[in-house]
């Protein structure tokens, strides 16, 4: 469903995006070991990769590879390919590692693709929500869940950022961590409330689906945030970092359009 015809390409992007996401989603799911273990360390020794994070990212490759040989890769686990077609791959094999090694279920498979540097098309899966998010530029944000059927997705209605609830999510370095633990404690007086549920990728969907007001993080990578900025943008959130830049590693904001400029001052005057 979408609200204009949509283009040819963007269409079978969209396609093997859903396609690839799911059966990685159901390799996650279905195939987690007992004794999953850290298979390797990353910014940090407590930002881990496990056996599953490769594995997934593999599957997704190889399925996108023998569909559209000629696009290139961008991958949390190290793929990384510039192809000649002018289309790019952004993936996250397993936003939420922490959260699957635990057994948490709040993590997902996020796969997004960019057309001549532009994001045309993302998806979302949270294998243990039942949950699946998509878009298409211009198309509208969607989703499929315990409902029938897909829903339009929609960000919440106005509301004043002392009524908005936000989410955020903190940096594996341990002197960043803190920066940002303070950053909450300042903000904290002055929304709702705070959540941080251990997957960006999610939270941008949930600000997407009206489950959060906004969002915000620092410290992500391109891989964490493709597809569910996407996603939230067609959704009708803004999205954007620092006053006047994308979202990007120094700072990412998704919020509903009444909440967005009013947190984006105050974490900027916060320092973040």
């Amino acid at each position: 469903m979408t609200d204009v015809t949509p283009d040819p390409l963007r269409a079978d992007l969209l396609k093997i995006a859903q396609e690839a996401a799911h059966r990685a989603g159901e390799l996650l799911r279905d195939g987690r070991p007992a004794d999953l273990a850290v298979a390797a360390t990353k910014s940090s020794p407590i930002d881990v990769v496990t056996e599953m994070d490769i594995a997934a990212e593999k599957l997704i490759t190889g399925l996108i590879a023998e569909r559209r040989p000629d696009d290139g890769f961008l991958g949390e686990e190290g793929a990384a390919t510039e192809g000649t077609s002018g289309v790019r791959w952004v993936i996250d094999p397993l936003d939420g590692t922490v959260n699957y090694l635990y057994g948490l279920p709040t993590w997902a498979v996020s796969i997004a693709a960019e057309q001549d540097g532009e994001r045309v098309a993302g998806v979302v899966v949270a294998p243990m929500r039942g949950e699946s998010y998509h878009a298409v530029l211009g198309g509208g944000a969607w989703a499929t869940g315990a409902w029938e059927g897909e829903r339009r997705l929609a960000c919440r209605s106005a509301a004043p950022l002392d009524q908005a609830l936000v989410s955020t999510g903190f940096n594996y370095v341990a002197d960043v961590r803190a920066e940002q633990a303070e950053i909450a404690r300042r903000l904290i007086p002055l929304v709702r409330d705070i959540r941080r549920g251990g997957s960006a990728a999610i939270d941008l969907c949930d600000v997407a689906a009206g489950r959060l007001d906004g969002y915000y993080e620092r410290g992500l990578h391109p891989w964490d945030l493709a597809a569910g900025d996407l996603i939230a943008r067609e959704a009708g959130a803004v999205t954007g970092g620092r006053p006047g830049e994308r979202p990007t590693g120094a700072l990412t904001i998704a919020a509903t359009p009444a909440v967005f400029e009013p947190l984006q001052r105050l974490l900027t005057d916060f320092g973040a």
